[in-house]
């Protein structure tokens, strides 16, 4: 590629350091937090606290990836699928007659994660079928899977070599739990590497215009691929925070309704469901949004599908205003 079409390509996708959704999202969690703290003054301890930013950490991993891969003008709704696949492989690992260490453990989901990335990867990008049926196809592939090594019960006696991402206090620093670091870091560094690099900015070029980026000198097949095989790797290592934040079984529901709350994480954070416009740092506050609802409407001893109502309210506001912004700029 050319320093020219590199110029331009920076000067018309490069997005702002923080955006006006993430301003609003930040507003938004504070007021819920003040809110639910005097609701129920239980809700601002560290015991409330600390398992709430355990359950947001795999949700908002995969958000991050799931964020570059909307960006591109894809999706990927076989990650609660592939979390199943991961997460009992790593399961069935542990519980072996000799066991897995902490770094075999992580690295064998991981590993799994991106086999079930590129499978994704390659028929969506060489393929030429739109994400939303690919995946949708491999996500009961990914299912049937899960289910067949389960077999026909659960995995019993699983041991705590994955306490550092729990609950316990094996699984905090200071009182913040890893599986909640490890994703900020995860974060500011997907958040840099899009901001700062040419090969971040292609992702929105393509999400953008991917005929346009292709002429750009973009390569195109690369890059969704890249992103998928990306997403497989964070599902691999958030499903090693699923398993931590369980007890010593892993029944056949893991990684059910993942993939929704994925996607209602990465919308809520801002991104475009048509691609070329979006931002990790949203998605993670997203992720950290849908949680809250969560715990609140527990605290509160309201019935669980409230939850459900609210974050599709906020779901259908943050798509409305998506659609507002762009109406307002095709009018410029």
């Amino acid at each position: 590629m050319t320093a020219v079409a590199e110029a331009k390509i920076k000067r018309k996708v490069l997005p702002s350091p923080v955006t006006g959704q993430e301003v609003v999202l930040v507003g938004v969690i504070a007021v819920l937090w003040a809110a639910l703290a005097v609701s129920t003054p239980a809700f601002l301890t560290a015991g409330s606290i600390q398992p709430l930013l355990v359950a947001t950490a795999p949700v908002a991993l995969v958000g991050v990836a799931m964020t570059i891969v909307i960006i591109t003008g894809g999706i990927d709704v076989s990650v609660g699928g592939a979390i199943m696949v991961c997460s009992v492989l790593t399961a069935k690992a542990l519980v072996g007659t000799d066991g897995v260490s902490l770094g075999t453990a992580v690295l064998l989901s991981i590993a799994a994660g991106a086999v079930l990335g590129l499978v994704n990867g390659v028929l969506i990008a060489y393929g030429r079928v739109h994400a939303i049926i690919i995946t949708f196809g491999t996500a009961n592939l990914f299912m049937f899977l899960g289910l067949r090594i389960f077999g026909s019960g659960t995995v019993n006696g699983i041991p705590g070599t994955l306490a550092f991402f729990g609950r316990g206090p094996d699984g905090r620093t200071m009182g913040v739990p890893h599986a909640f670091l490890i994703t900020v870091l995860v974060t500011a560094a997907v958040w840099w590497y899009l901001r700062h690099t040419a090969g971040g900015r292609h992702f929105y070029a393509i999400g953008g215009d991917p005929v346009a980026a292709r002429l750009a000198g973009v390569r195109v097949q690369r890059r969704v691929l890249l992103a998928y095989v990306f997403t497989g790797v964070l599902v691999g290592l958030a499903s090693c925070f699923v398993i931590a934040q369980g007890t010593s079984t892993l029944d056949q529901s893991v990684g059910s309704g993942k993939e929704l709350a994925v996607i209602a994480a990465v919308v809520i954070g801002g991104t475009s469901i048509m691609g070329g416009r979006g931002s990790v740092l949203g998605t993670l506050l997203g992720a950290l949004l849908v949680q809250s609802v969560a715990s609140g409407v527990t605290q509160l001893g309201w019935r669980s599908q409230l939850s459900d109502l609210f974050v599709g309210i906020f779901i259908i506001v943050a798509v409305g205003a998506d659609l507002l912004r762009a109406r307002a700029r095709r009018a410029r």
